[in-house]
């Protein structure tokens, strides 16, 4: 343990690790209880698109990416909500399109760049020092704006008509929440990449919910099972010399497995 925590980058990665797992657990609670983990791997997978904007363009890809899945989170409310068409088809659409649109811009930059596999896998250990002061910075303000707003997103979560008589305005809550989703993806892409993201947006609360008596204990739960995954993931990365953004994944499964185990047995 001494000798993974004495170099720098896994110290980052650590850091970066745990305040992407306080997020994702957060976030993660909602996403189960308001059955979103399809327009959250939506969104996730559309991030590709943003990504791509960035290289082709020469911005900051999280900028891009933060922008881009902030429209389609945007794109799929309106959508879904004004037309005649379905959520998940909604999702379809823009999950297709935006996954199109990043092949065809990185197909016309002609140059094989590593950092884009790293948004697609993820890329933890190369975290730099900017990235931790963002992370840092989104972790605050995401945790901020849900705990400001927890009675109403709950509310909204549980009963839309009833959130409307209280004087909520659920329009304005449920992009709130997207805005939120959406930033959150993108934060934590370089922990577990755009491909395994939907997961840690899932599994987690999919997890708090087995034993989860109120909401205060599935978020705890929840984000205590997204740490204890990140660091054990991290550990095993280190040790057997895989993936890390896999490993995390991995082992959030597997806690969820041995908890339905557990709660079955119960």
């Amino acid at each position: 343990m001494i000798e993974i925590l004495s170099s720098a980058f896994m110290q980052k990665a650590f850091f970066v690790g745990i305040m992407v797992s306080l997020i994702s657990g957060l976030v993660s609670v909602f996403v189960v209880l308001r059955k979103m983990s399809f327009i959250g791997a939506g969104i996730s997978h559309a991030a590709f698109g943003g990504v791509a904007i960035g290289f082709f363009t020469g911005i900051n890809p999280l900028i891009t990416a933060t922008i881009y899945s902030i429209a389609v989170a945007l794109g799929i409310e309106v959508v879904s909500r004004k037309g005649k068409v379905s959520e998940d088809a909604s999702i379809g659409i823009f999950f297709a399109s935006s996954r199109a649109l990043g092949i065809i811009l990185v197909s016309l930059s002609r140059e094989y760049n590593v950092d884009l596999f790293g948004y697609l896998f993820g890329n933890i250990l190369a975290i730099t020092d900017r990235e931790v002061l963002i992370t840092l910075l989104t972790t605050i303000s995401v945790i901020g704006v849900i705990l400001l707003f927890l009675k109403e997103i709950f509310l909204t979560t549980y009963n839309e008509e009833i959130a409307q008589v209280s004087g909520i305005s659920v329009r304005a809550i449920n992009i709130l929440f997207l805005l939120v989703l959406s930033i959150s993806i993108v934060i934590a892409m370089k922990v577990v990449g755009i491909i395994l993201i939907s997961a840690l947006l899932v599994i987690p609360g999919a997890t708090a919910q087995l034993f989860a008596k109120s909401l205060t204990s599935m978020i705890a739960i929840s984000c205590g099972a997204a740490v204890f995954s990140t660091i054990t993931g991290l550990f095993l990365s280190y040790e057997f010399d895989i993936a890390p953004g896999g490993s995390i994944v991995l082992t959030a499964t597997l806690l969820f497995f041995i908890s339905l185990i557990l709660r079955r047995k119960r």
